[in-house]
């Protein structure tokens, strides 16, 4: 009898080229918003670097994320039959991440997207191919992991939903990447909300999708509104909030030991930190303890995976936190 998969994401897969700037500036409103990175014009621009790293994307980090904290993962993925492609796939293999559920396209090119890094954030080209997306068939998980997919992918979405619907034992969390962000409430998406154990997004995205400019609570009450049971929203070093169980929570980020080298990938290990330990039998509480170690460590690299945590490591700097690392009722 084939072995239940703990752990199934779904999303596009990519490789990242970080180009080090050594000179550019960054302009903003007083805010500290709308910030805009700023290089000479026709000019031969100076970089430090280049590393290029295969098999990243939001839902392939989430993979990575939970196979390092012991949990059986598969990718559900889309690549061109192109070198850029295997090399992608040999990446997840490297990771003890399932690859049956990936879908190779004939003369298709893999995706290939260029990350500009200056001080400690980048601002990401992107380019997603089209592929003619379908679902593959698989066995129900336990964990079915929604993120960031090329645009003009509804019906793929619709397919999804309808997997969704049809199997309501499995337990999905919702982390939307910029196309599914920028449907908003749409029709295409609001099954993933209503049928989502736990939703994910940073502070500007859940503005973005509820049209709304509301306090945190409110950013809260209104997501949940929607059906997931357990809401959490990020707001970068400033720490991360949830909504669970009727309850409003707090949780501060976890101490960095130095400054962050390149924030890359954060997110995605705070969302999949968490829906790791529950997979794992913590409580809403628990996880909610857990997920801010990974992002820590995330930070301290290149890209998004190199940081990710064993289950023994990440256990061991919890034992470590200082006293004031818990989560606070608001």
């Amino acid at each position: 009898m084939e072995k239940q998969i703990d752990f199934l994401a779904i999303g596009d897969i990519t490789t990242d080229a970080f180009i080090r700037l050594e000179k550019a500036s960054v302009h903003c409103d007083v805010n500290k918003e709308n910030c805009q990175i700023c290089m000479d014009f026709a000019a031969k621009i100076p970089f430090e670097f280049v590393e290029i790293l295969r098999g990243v994307g939001n839902s392939p980090n989430a993979a990575v994320a939970a196979a390092r904290l012991g949990l059986s993962s598969t990718l559900v993925s889309n690549i061109g039959d192109d070198q850029n492609g295997r090399e992608c796939r040999e990446k997840i293999v490297t990771e003890k991440i399932g690859t049956n559920l990936f879908t190779v396209h004939k003369n298709k090119e893999t995706n290939y997207h260029y990350v500009l890094w200056y001080e400690d954030e980048r601002t990401i080209l992107v380019k997603h191919q089209s592929y003619p997306y379908r679902l593959p068939k698989f066995t129900p998980p336990r964990w079915m992991y929604v993120s960031s997919m090329a645009s003009g992918t509804r019906d793929y979405l619709k397919e999804i939903a309808v997997y969704i619907k049809k199997n309501p034992e499995v337990k999905v969390c919702f982390q939307p990447g910029t196309f599914q962000i920028n449907l908003g409430l749409d029709e295409v998406v609001l099954p993933f909300y209503e049928h989502a154990e736990v939703f994910v997004s940073n502070v500007e995205e859940a503005q973005k999708i509820l049209n709304s400019t509301a306090e945190i609570k409110g950013l809260l009450k209104a997501m949940k509104a929607l059906g997931p049971r357990i809401v959490l929203i990020t707001d970068g070093p400033k720490g991360a909030y949830m909504y669970a169980n009727d309850t409003y929570w707090f949780m501060p980020i976890y101490p960095d030991p130095k400054p962050p080298y390149e924030r890359t990938g954060a997110g995605d290990s705070f969302a999949a930190t968490f829906v790791s330990a529950l997979a794992l039998g913590k409580s809403p509480e628990e996880a909610l303890v857990w997920a801010p170690i990974n992002p820590m460590s995330v930070v301290q690299y290149i890209g998004a995976q190199k940081g990710l945590l064993t289950r023994e490591q990440l256990e061991k700097l919890l034992e470590r936190a200082p006293k004031n690392y818990f989560p606070k009722k608001i």
